[in-house]
Protein backbone atom coordinates (compact mmCIF):
# COMPACT_ATOMS: atom_id res chain seq x y z
CA UNK A 1 0.00 0.00 0.00
CA UNK A 2 1.23 3.62 -1.03
CA UNK A 3 1.83 5.92 1.63
CA UNK A 4 -0.74 8.16 -0.19
CA UNK A 5 -3.32 5.45 -0.01
CA UNK A 6 -2.62 4.25 3.92
CA UNK A 7 -2.98 8.27 4.47
CA UNK A 8 -6.51 7.95 2.43
CA UNK A 9 -7.34 4.88 4.49
CA UNK A 10 -6.20 6.26 7.80
CA UNK A 11 -8.67 9.62 7.17
CA UNK A 12 -11.55 7.37 6.32
CA UNK A 13 -11.07 5.39 9.55
CA UNK A 14 -11.27 8.63 11.59
CA UNK A 15 -13.94 10.05 9.72
CA UNK A 16 -16.09 6.87 10.15
CA UNK A 17 -14.74 7.41 13.83
CA UNK A 18 -16.63 10.85 14.15
CA UNK A 19 -19.76 10.03 12.22
CA UNK A 20 -20.60 7.17 14.91
CA UNK A 21 -20.03 9.20 17.20
CA UNK A 22 -22.36 11.75 15.34
CA UNK A 23 -24.83 8.99 15.13
CA UNK A 24 -24.31 8.05 18.81
CA UNK A 25 -25.64 11.34 20.22
CA UNK A 26 -28.25 11.46 17.63
CA UNK A 27 -29.37 8.15 19.49
CA UNK A 28 -29.25 9.55 22.45
CA UNK A 29 -31.14 12.46 21.40
CA UNK A 30 -34.19 10.15 20.22
CA UNK A 31 -34.13 7.86 23.17
CA UNK A 32 -34.48 10.87 25.29
CA UNK A 33 -37.41 12.72 23.24
CA UNK A 34 -39.04 9.17 23.34
CA UNK A 35 -39.17 9.05 27.01
CA UNK A 36 -40.70 12.99 26.72
CA UNK A 37 -42.90 11.72 24.23
CA UNK A 38 -43.96 8.41 26.46
CA UNK A 39 -44.35 10.89 29.97
CA UNK A 40 -46.42 13.25 27.99
CA UNK A 41 -48.67 10.66 26.56
CA UNK A 42 -49.09 8.73 29.84
CA UNK A 43 -50.08 12.16 31.48
CA UNK A 44 -52.76 12.66 28.48
CA UNK A 45 -53.90 9.17 29.45
CA UNK A 46 -54.40 9.42 33.05
CA UNK A 47 -56.44 12.74 32.24
CA UNK A 48 -58.67 10.86 29.71
CA UNK A 49 -59.58 8.10 32.28
CA UNK A 50 -59.94 10.45 34.70
CA UNK A 51 -62.32 12.38 32.75
CA UNK A 52 -64.55 9.45 32.06
CA UNK A 53 -62.95 9.21 28.63
CA UNK A 54 -61.66 6.14 26.72
CA UNK A 55 -57.82 5.19 26.91
CA UNK A 56 -57.16 6.00 23.70
CA UNK A 57 -58.11 8.45 20.11
CA UNK A 58 -58.68 5.98 16.93
CA UNK A 59 -58.28 9.44 14.80
CA UNK A 60 -55.32 11.32 16.97
CA UNK A 61 -53.64 7.85 16.12
CA UNK A 62 -54.34 7.89 12.66
CA UNK A 63 -53.31 11.52 12.13
CA UNK A 64 -49.80 10.47 13.90
CA UNK A 65 -49.58 7.74 11.60
CA UNK A 66 -50.15 9.92 8.43
CA UNK A 67 -47.84 12.40 9.65
CA UNK A 68 -44.91 9.59 10.12
CA UNK A 69 -45.51 8.07 6.97
CA UNK A 70 -45.54 11.30 4.93
CA UNK A 71 -42.48 12.15 6.52
CA UNK A 72 -40.46 8.54 6.69
CA UNK A 73 -42.79 6.21 4.35
CA UNK A 74 -43.77 2.93 5.91
CA UNK A 75 -40.82 2.31 7.88
CA UNK A 76 -42.05 5.94 9.59
CA UNK A 77 -45.74 4.15 10.44
CA UNK A 78 -44.30 1.45 11.56
CA UNK A 79 -42.20 4.07 13.65
CA UNK A 80 -44.99 5.79 15.09
CA UNK A 81 -47.01 2.18 15.83
CA UNK A 82 -44.46 1.45 18.10
CA UNK A 83 -44.37 4.48 20.10
CA UNK A 84 -47.46 4.70 19.99
CA UNK A 85 -47.67 1.25 21.32
CA UNK A 86 -45.70 2.28 24.09
CA UNK A 87 -47.43 5.31 25.38
CA UNK A 88 -50.53 3.80 25.38
CA UNK A 89 -49.85 -0.01 25.85
CA UNK A 90 -51.08 -3.35 23.50
CA UNK A 91 -54.82 -2.96 22.23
Amino acid sequence: MSTTAATTADADVDRIGELRQEIDACDAQIIELVQRRLAVSHEIGALRAASGGTRLSLSRESQVLTRFRSALGDDGATLALMLLRQGRGRL
